[in-house]
């Protein structure tokens, strides 16, 4: 485990139990003490905690992984959901890139294509930044308030500008995909962005790890029956995509 993902996990132990030791947390993680105890000041350092005499406590915005700790989470099965996803765009599309770990490794397969020649739309400044040097992706960024957990722009104008737009295809990222609720994601804002872009996309594919399947968070994106396809891996069994196979999605494991 190297110290981003240490930190990851820390964080998540943090959202889970809200309080955490720093002699637990090494056995957990098989490290020594010392070693939790600089992974802990230094999240402390970008407030994504508090330190408490032997250990740390959750913040109220610790369960919102910023993007750079979040990026090594299940790596190699997002690597593989994206490179799978990237496969189901048709040269000369327009394509809508929402935020998201998993939407930025579709970004990345989409660019080893050598036969596309793209049209993208993101509010994702992480994705507009390894885009806009690619000579064959037309690159379209929203306006919007930027945030920095997950590096998207949000809010009316981002909104605004992502409402002109005709989308071809859109990948959504999501937190979790209730096979009847359907696409959600944590924070309002970001489901508002994503929601504007499925319902402006002639085929809506939803990228998402299988962890996230069966779950509900905060905010609605667009229903199962706006969902196209499912692009998640193969630790979804068969018994998990049924549901969504039988609202008429189709589903990919990669």
């Amino acid at each position: 485990m190297n110290r981003y993902e240490r930190l990851t996990a820390l964080l998540e132990m943090l959202a889970a139990r809200g309080r955490l030791g720093t002699d637990e947390a090494a056995a957990e993680l098989g490290v020594s003490g010392a070693t939790i105890r600089r992974d802990l000041d230094h999240l402390a350092e970008q407030q994504l905690l508090s330190r408490t005499h032997g250990g740390a406590i959750a913040q109220a915005v610790s369960y919102d992984l910023p993007m750079r700790y979040k990026s090594t989470l299940k790596a190699d099965d997002k690597q593989r959901i994206g490179r799978a996803a990237a496969t189901l765009a048709e040269p000369g599309s327009v394509v809508g890139l929402t935020g998201g770990t998993t939407v930025t490794e579709v970004a990345r397969g989409l660019v080893t294509r050598p036969d596309l020649d793209l049209t993208v739309v993101t509010n994702a400044l992480n994705i507009a930044g390894e885009l806009v040097v690619r000579p064959r992706v037309k690159l379209v960024v929203t306006g919007g308030v930027a945030r920095p957990q997950s590096y998207q722009l949000i809010g009316p104008l981002a909104a605004r500008i992502a409402d002109e737009l005709s989308l071809d295809i859109a990948f959504v990222g999501v937190d979790g995909l209730d096979p009847q609720l359907g696409a959600t994601a944590r924070h309002e804002g970001e489901a508002e962005l994503n929601r504007v872009f499925a319902t402006h996309a002639e085929r809506v594919v939803v990228v998402a790890h299988s962890s996230k399947l069966g779950r509900r968070t905060l905010a609605k994106i667009c229903g199962t029956d706006e969902v196209d396809v499912l692009v998640t891996d193969k630790g979804a069994t068969d018994h998990t995509v049924a549901p969504y196979l039988e609202r008429g999605v189709e589903v990919h494991r990669a």
